[in-house]
């Protein structure tokens, strides 16, 4: 660990008594809103429930698509990415743009046509049996386990340890609390609410970290020559790993001497991006807008 890391987890610890105030507000808040929607709907009947009563408005069912797929992972882990390897990584996100058009227009009028919520049930409807219907659930609740939600409990319970200096395991422990009070007692409309509030957090931190880390930096010219002197204090002998790219700030790199080549990233990336959108089990992407459109 570099001396600057160790000195900035020091400084990290030495937060004042209104910095704490701040976090336990927003911990706080969180559970008054989940409290607050779960009031408003009917948790009684299974539509009240796991639909938020079929009764929700465009702006936070929006917000809560937005909050739902962006989190602790993608602000730490593209944030990584980025400071590693430059802005190519930013093509994940270039290329849902389209995807979630092909979502609203093309998948999701199939899916309420079909009269479901679900991809497993979906398949269940077209094809018959209940096998691939179950097997179906049953992967894509293994995938959400190992590959999103223990991402995203890692990458938060990291940021809350760094700032606060928690114990990760204490961090990761208070965030499953958290939310499983407000989501097991209130249901989706405790979701969406909380996902709302969360998008509100998330947009005017990002654009005051970004205005901040600019002025900071001096500009995008300046940053470009900065991260080109940004050598590690500790590398891979004889390798360039963890060194400056000279392609860092170029979005759509070389096809065949390119980490991220640019066919990859707009072509070979959109399979990828559909089963992502638009036919993934997971209710931040299909669920919930097929939600919307019922």
């Amino acid at each position: 660990m570099s001396n600057y890391t160790t000195n900035f987890y020091a400084y990290s610890q030495s937060f004042s008594v209104s910095d704490i105030i701040v976090v336990a507000t927003y911990f706080l808040l969180n559970l008054a809103v989940g409290i607050w929607s779960s009031c408003r709907v009917s948790r009684n009947t299974l539509s009240g429930y796991f639909l938020a009563g079929r009764d929700m408005a465009w702006w936070p069912i929006g917000a809560s698509l937005f909050a739902s797929s962006e989190g602790s992972g993608l602000f730490i882990g593209l944030a990584g990415t980025g400071a590693a390897g430059g802005i190519a990584v930013a093509g994940f996100e270039w290329n849902a743009t389209y995807v979630l058009l092909a979502l609203a227009w093309v998948f999701v009028p199939v899916y309420v046509a079909s009269g479901i919520v679900t991809m497993p049930e979906y398949l269940g409807r077209r094809f018959g049996g209940e096998r691939i219907r179950t097997y179906l659930a049953v992967l894509s609740l293994m995938l959400s386990i190992f590959t999103k939600i223990s991402t995203d409990l890692y990458s938060g319970a990291l940021f809350v340890q760094v700032c606060l200096g928690w114990n990760l395991y204490l961090s990761t422990i208070l965030m499953l609390v958290v939310t499983a009070l407000y989501t097991i007692a209130g249901g989706l409309a405790a979701v969406i609410y909380t996902d709302t509030l969360q998008t509100v957090f998330m947009l005017v931190g990002a654009i005051i970290l970004t205005i901040t880390a600019f002025n900071e930096i001096g500009g995008y010219s300046n940053l470009e020559k900065v991260y080109s002197l940004a050598i590690p204090s500790k590398i891979i002998p004889n390798s360039t790993c963890h060194l400056p790219r000279e392609d860092a700030m170029h979005l759509f790199r070389d096809a065949t001497t390119g980490d991220l080549p640019w066919p990859g990233m707009t072509l070979g990336l959109t399979i990828l991006a559909t089963w992502y959108w638009c036919t993934d089990q997971l209710p931040p992407t299909f669920e919930r807008s097929a939600y919307e459109y019922s």
